[in-house]
């Protein structure tokens, strides 16, 4: 998982950055969003939604202690 290295700790994070990390496609990304099974997302205005860095993670190690 050298990709989570390079995955900040903190701060927030855009869905590009996360489906680098979780291979996922874009609309299956959102699905889960919706569904709750991923991390709900934040608007920071009209044309920018972001996630926190940590739930992403924890997200990432949820996923890998399931695996």
């Amino acid at each position: 998982m050298s990709e989570t290295n390079a995955f900040p700790e903190t701060g927030y994070v855009r869905v590009k950055q996360i489906l680098n990390v979780i291979p996922v496609s874009k609309s299956t990304w959102w699905d889960g969003v919706k569904s709750g099974r991923f991390p709900q997302s934040i608007k920071l205005g009209p044309r920018i939604t972001v996630w926190k860095a940590e739930d992403i993670r924890n997200l990432i190690d949820d996923l890998a202690s399931a695996a």
